[in-house]
């Protein structure tokens, strides 16, 4: 059976001016357990997305999506971009962890690999971003994405650029 009564989805969030007030101030572990624990509000784009939790140590992060059609392509499964944002996110966190306050970083590129498709059969995706290097001014990130059965959906690596952070203005 076919449904064709037409899907919605409304969302919202926090402003994002709140976490980054604590920019600098906190240290990136610091921050992501923050959220973590409710005391920051996650940022729009865990809403925009699903992704439901995320855990985080020094060195990695794991966040989880539960698949849903909104995450679709027109091919019936996930959408790449949503497969990359779950990977950027993972890679990105996992260098934050590991900053001390007053350090930013940003990514300067992200190389995936799409191996097999998600659907709603997924079930929960987790995607696990580890640091593989750390200098001064670069880090070397990987993350995987796997879906509930444990089979390895995308693969991506990330180059992050790490740079000090302009004093909270006070």
């Amino acid at each position: 059976m076919t449904q064709t009564q037409p899907r919605s989805r409304t969302f919202t969030w926090s402003d994002p001016s709140i976490n980054a007030a604590s920019l600098g101030r906190r240290s990136g572990l610091e921050l992501l357990t923050s959220m973590i624990a409710g005391e920051l509000p996650p940022p729009p784009v865990m809403h925009l997305i699903d992704m439901s939790r995320m855990t985080a140590e020094e060195g990695r992060v794991v966040v989880e999506m539960e698949v849903q059609e909104f995450h679709y392509n027109p091919l019936g499964s996930v959408h790449g971009g949503v497969l990359s944002t779950l990977l950027d996110t993972a890679a990105g966190c996992s260098v934050h962890s590991t900053l001390p306050a007053g350090v930013g970083y940003t990514s300067l590129d992200l190389n995936v690999k799409f191996l097999r498709p998600a659907t709603v059969r997924s079930g929960v995706l987790r995607c696990e971003g580890n640091v593989l290097q750390r200098g001064r001014r670069t880090a070397l990130a990987e993350a995987k994405v796997l879906d509930s059965a444990g089979r390895l959906i995308a693969h991506a690596t990330s180059t992050c650029l790490l740079f000090d952070l302009e004093p909270p203005a006070v």
